[in-house]
């Protein structure tokens, strides 16, 4: 949808340069139409490309981000150590994804996933079946230690993991080192 890559276009300036990337090139033209129409494209390179093979030479960016996309990558593993061979010695991985609560709201986070969100996604995009993949594709996503760990094993030499919103999203930083 772009929401990064216009923040990031404005913070690096004309200096610098962003490349947002997306295996779907419906979602892919979407964000490039909005960035567009907040006229900031002038930095902004968009490339279709598959996370698991990206088409850039390793070491060419300080930073990599993915939000809320990693999840439905069937190989996360090959994607994580593409993104690492991208990235410059010292360059940041940024990974924003639903992940896990503690097991003390498991229980009613479950049902609202299951009950209300399905219902919220028909009322208010007319689309219950999207919200219960959601909450499906969720479930079967590693949690914060196990990506933690995915990540460790992808060539990142050092991992922080913040839980926003009680677990419900985390953002793991990874460095490379």
């Amino acid at each position: 949808t772009g929401d990064l890559s216009s923040r990031f276009a404005r913070i690096v300036g004309p200096g610098g340069r962003v490349v947002p990337s997306d295996i779907n090139a419906a979602m892919l033209g979407n964000g490039r139409s909005r960035l567009h129409d907040e006229g900031v494209c002038a930095n902004v390179d968009f490339v279709l490309a598959d996370a698991e093979q990206l088409p850039f030479r390793s070491g060419s960016f300080d930073l990599v981000s993915v939000a809320f996309g990693l999840r439905n990558m069937t190989h996360k593993d090959r994607a994580l150590a593409e993104m690492c061979r991208v990235l410059r010695p010292g360059g940041r991985l940024l990974v924003l994804e639903f992940s896990k609560v503690p097991a003390a709201l498991q229980k009613p986070y479950d049902w609202y996933s299951f009950n209300i969100l399905p219902r919220l996604g028909q009322w208010i995009a007319g689309d219950s079946q999207s919200y219960r993949y959601l909450a499906e594709s969720i479930r079967m996503h590693p949690d914060q230690q196990e990506l933690k760990a995915m990540m460790k094993v992808a060539g990142f030499g050092h991992v922080d993991v913040h839980n926003l919103s009680a677990g419900v999203v985390a953002l793991h930083v990874g460095v490379k080192c």
